[in-house]
Parts: C-alpha cells; sequence; structure tokens
C-alpha cells in the first residue's frame, strides 16, 4: 500500500477529542465555536455524527444515510464518544485502505478518505478546546501531517458555494500546527469574550 496508513493516527485524533469532551460542562453546551454553523452542543453531535460516518465507510465504502448531526448518548459523553470512536476505526482493515469508497467529498482511496477525516478530526478538536478554554494543540505529528494534506487537497480560492470553508486565516506568529490547520479552513479565535476569558482562566 503506497498511501500511508493513518489509522493509528485517526484513533490518537479521537482519543484527544475524547479528552475535550470530558473536560466539558453542561454550562459550556450553549456557548459558541469558531466554527460559525455549532455552539457546543451541536459539535458534539456533529462528531458523534463524524464517528458513524467513519464508520460506514469502513464498512461499506460510503456513508449510507448517516446524517451530519445525532443526538448525544446519555450519561458520561466522553466514554459515548470513545465508544462511538473504537466502533469508527474497527472496520478499517487493509482492503478498507486500498478500496475506493465515495464519500460527500468525493470518490477517492480509502486511505485518502481516512486522511480527510483525520483532518476534520483536528479541525473540530481545536474547535471543541477553543470553545471551551482548553488546550488546543493536539500532537504535532498528527496535526502536522493533516495541515499538509489540507493544503495540497484545499486551495486557498475559491471558496465558498460547494466548497464549504471561509477563506484562510493568517496564522497568529506562535500557532503551532493544529491552530494552522483550523485557519486554513477558515477559523479563527474570534469568538465570545466569555469562552476568551475562559480560555485565559479567569
Amino acid at each position: 500500500m503506497n498511501a500511508p496508513d493513518l489509522r493509528p493516527h485517526v484513533t490518537r485524533a479521537q482519543e484527544w477529542i475524547a479528552t475535550l469532551i470530558d473536560g466539558v460542562t453542561p454550562a459550556d453546551l450553549d456557548l459558541p465555536t469558531p466554527c460559525a454553523d455549532f455552539n457546543v452542543r451541536d459539535l458534539l453531535q456533529h462528531l458523534f455524527a463524524v464517528e458513524k460516518r467513519v464508520e460506514s465507510v469502513g464498512l461499506i465504502g460510503t456513508i449510507a444515510d448517516v446524517p451530519t448531526s445525532l443526538p448525544l448518548p446519555s450519561g458520561d459523553l466522553g466514554a459515548g464518544f470513545r465508544i462511538a470512536a473504537a466502533a469508527a476505526i474497527a472496520p478499517w482493515d487493509d482492503d478498507r485502505l486500498t478500496s475506493i469508497v465515495t464519500v460527500p467529498f468525493g470518490t477517492l482511496p480509502g486511505a485518502a478518505a481516512l486522511g480527510a477525516y483525520l483532518s476534520e478530526h483536528i479541525v473540530h478538536g481545536w474547535d471543541l478546546a477553543v470553545a471551551t478554554g482548553q488546550p488546543s494543540e493536539t500532537d504535532e505529528d498528527i496535526a502536522t501531517i493533516a495541515l499538509q494534506a489540507m493544503t495540497n487537497a484545499l486551495p486557498a480560492e475559491p471558496r465558498g458555494g460547494d466548497i464549504p470553508f471561509d477563506a484562510p486565516v493568517e496564522p497568529a506568529a506562535d500557532a503551532g500546527p493544529t491552530e494552522q490547520l483550523a485557519n486554513w479552513t477558515g477559523r479563527s479565535r474570534a469568538v465570545s469574550g466569555r469562552v476568551k476569558n475562559r480560555a485565559a482562566g479567569a
């Protein structure tokens, strides 16, 4: 297989997100996130749907009828996400990595689709971390891989319309690769003052 095997990288990104979910409180659920379409509750519902979509692609090669948002499970959300994440990556055997799959962003080899899902996990993890005032850089090596892949796959322009991303944001001088990836997808830290105060430890 010529493409890199990103299954361990996705697993690490999933666990990072699960750790962030562990840090979410009920009071956080209505907070805005850097993704204009989502507050924290919406983002969590979308993340659970992403896991189900990754699982579906691993099983049958398409997302089938999995929606973009799923109801949150009852009980411990971090534990629920870990269960969903394990189920998502379990069907991705070597054959799925080399087969052609159909996902919302195209028809391509499974390994390439999994790379796109790695980027999605990291970007949405950053969204969640910034919104809830938690550390927002995941492991540098997996973020760098996702950043390189996304800058190659997603041009700076055009954006909007059929390309569901805003224009890139100039990274801060001290931005790490996770934030740089989020910036490339049009996100910035310009969210509510309450979020920024919590992020600063207020």
